[in-house]
């Protein structure tokens, strides 16, 4: 782990760059931690729980769907309930000062709009909408979360160890716990209901894979924040950034694909990180009372 005085030293490089010009930024679970929300993996880069469905398995499988169903019903809650962390408030402290050239995050959590940037780009989507596969009617998270609990009111998850929840508002549940689950169908039309994000398996939209690579080919650099881009869905705009000859910076605890093209690796807790880039760049990271 990266010393205190190195830390700080490189938190200092990092907002010369800043000042020289806006940096795009990319964000990943690791930033979501503070809020409550796990992360998928672990600082060397490992899975810490189940690897999430795949968008083939979801489609092809109404065993799939039933599982992946009754684990949201039960981590929903965790994310439609978490709040923006110290980290999401400096993100938005810096877009607001235009030290941005673009947010664009990996995490489907919505905490990027909840802390107040308006900007964002959503590689993997929203988990907030559902979408219905065969009509492409939008259903809320919310909303949907009622009819999952009015066609399973006896459902019980088991013991709370066996609950735990994870980034996409999924969660871990004993296989025998959802044998009986009953997954609703769209109500337009009876196809099935999929979460409006990108699954494990399945592509980013090719519109925003353009617009973000736009973004970083405008940018001054890269800031890579709480990912360990090993998904190259995300890799491939620190690829881009060090190809360009752009600065390509990252915070975050744990190895990361990039590491051998960084600039400036901040082996930190990337909210800690983004307060004290915040301070060092003179910029508040709260609303005045």
């Amino acid at each position: 782990m990266t010393d205190h005085t190195t830390a700080s030293h490189d938190i200092e490089r990092l907002a010369v760059l800043f000042e020289r010009g806006p940096l795009a930024v990319i964000t990943g679970a690791g930033l979501s931690t503070a809020s409550g929300i796990p992360a998928y993996r672990d600082r060397h880069g490992d899975w810490r729980q189940r690897q999430p469905i795949q968008h083939q398995a979801f489609m092809a499988s109404e065993v799939v769907r039933r599982r992946y169903w009754a684990r949201s019903l039960v981590g929903w809650p965790v994310v439609s309930q978490a709040q923006p962390s110290n980290g999401h408030l400096a993100l938005t402290r810096l877009w607001r000062a235009s030290k941005l050239a673009t947010l664009i995050t990996q995490n489907v959590d919505g905490l990027h709009q909840k802390s107040g940037c308006d900007e964002v780009i959503e590689l993997h989507g929203g988990i907030h909408g559902v979408r219905c596969m065969a009509c492409a009617q939008t259903y809320a998270r919310s909303l949907v979360q009622q009819w999952l609990e009015h066609h399973n009111p006896a459902f019980e998850p088991g013991a709370a160890e066996s609950t735990r929840s994870a980034p996409d508002g999924d969660a871990d549940l004993e296989d025998a716990c959802y044998a009986d689950f009953q997954v609703p169908a769209c109500p337009a039309c009876t196809g099935i209901l999929k979460p409006d994000v990108v699954f494990f398996g399945d592509n980013v939209p090719k519109e925003r894979v353009t617009r973000a690579m736009g973004s970083v080919e405008q940018a001054s650099g890269l800031l890579v924040v709480g990912s360990s881009l090993t998904v190259y869905s995300g890799y491939r705009f620190a690829d881009l950034a060090h190809r360009l000859g752009k600065p390509l910076i990252a915070i975050n605890q744990g190895v990361t694909r990039a590491d051998p093209i960084l600039n400036i690796k901040i082996e930190e807790d990337c909210n800690q990180a983004l307060v004290q880039l915040c301070e060092a760049l003179s910029l508040p990271t709260s609303d005045p009372a």
